[in-house]
């Protein structure tokens, strides 16, 4: 008997913990799944630790969370209020399955790199986690976002590859394929943090739409946008191309929320799969 009113007693305090939990935020817009970002409503002086970011939130109460690829379905994050009291609340998110994709005919050198090579990667690397670190206090994301160039989805976010017969990497973003020169316009709102011509992701271009979240543009074959610049959606950023590891013209668009991968796709409103037509 004494086991069951414990038993009775832990249920009634994690229905509490629930029920306060989902009080505590409302989600204003995003998607709650692997690869998503959500922006959420809290109280403007309470605080969000998630992924070992410390989130503070803006005027409005809003700030931004993202899953990645591989994260599981009840995600919880610690809020802490002005009075010190710590609260974890839960956010239920839709998982995915994801495909295999095959790429043959790669530089051997870009798919299994000598030390020379293998060294310059990490360098890229490097600039790149740099880059990922900087915050913006703007919330340019609220322009909303557009596709980035016309053309036809030849990769799409999460699938597994397997590059020369070698498994790799998922793929972290939506390739858009379109010949050499096709204009390649901001995707959003944003300021420009990288630019840069890298060994896999060839002439790389970064926008950083606030909040800790960024587009990040590869293989291109030109730049018409500086670093430093301000850019607005629809704007002209540069060029499609084929620089880097890449077996044909076409714009890798990935994104970020720090260093979570996310998927592209889930900013714009029709969803869409390998082989569509796509225009900004």
């Amino acid at each position: 008997m004494k086991k069951l009113t414990i038993s009775l007693l832990s249920l009634v305090l994690l229905s509490s913990t629930l029920a306060v939990a989902n009080g505590d935020y409302t989600i204003l817009s995003g998607h709650a799944k692997q690869g998503g970002f959500v922006v959420l409503k809290i109280d403007n002086q309470a605080t969000i630790t998630y992924k070992d970011k410390k989130l503070k939130p803006d005027e409005q109460g809003r700030v931004l969370i993202a899953f990645s690829r591989d994260d599981k379905e009840e995600q919880v994050f610690k809020l802490t209020r002005e009075s010190g009291k710590v609260v974890y609340p839960r956010i239920k998110i839709a998982t995915r399955s994801y495909h295999e994709q095959r790429i043959d005919g790669l530089p051997k050198n870009k798919v299994t790199p000598d030390k020379k090579t293998s060294n310059q990667i990490w360098q890229d690397i490097l600039q790149a986690r740099k880059a990922r670190k900087i915050v913006l206090p703007t919330a340019y994301f609220d322009s909303g976002f557009i596709w980035p160039a016309k053309g036809i989805i030849s990769g799409v976010y999460g699938s597994r590859r397997v590059l020369n017969g070698k498994p790799k990497r998922p793929h972290f973003g939506v390739d858009i394929a379109a010949p050499k020169g096709t204009p390649l316009y901001a995707p959003a709102d944003g300021k420009i943090t990288l630019l840069e011509d890298m060994v896999l992701s060839g002439k790389t271009l970064m926008i950083d739409h606030g909040y800790g979240l960024r587009s990040t543009m590869m293989h291109l074959s030109a730049f018409a946008v500086k670093t430093g610049d301000y850019v607005k959606k629809g704007q002209l950023i540069g060029k499609i191309g084929m620089t880097g590891r890449a077996t044909g013209p076409h714009v890798h668009w990935g994104m970020s929320w720090y260093n979570v991968r996310l998927d592209p796709t889930l900013t714009l409103a029709k969803a869409t799969r390998a082989g569509d037509k796509v225009s900004p």
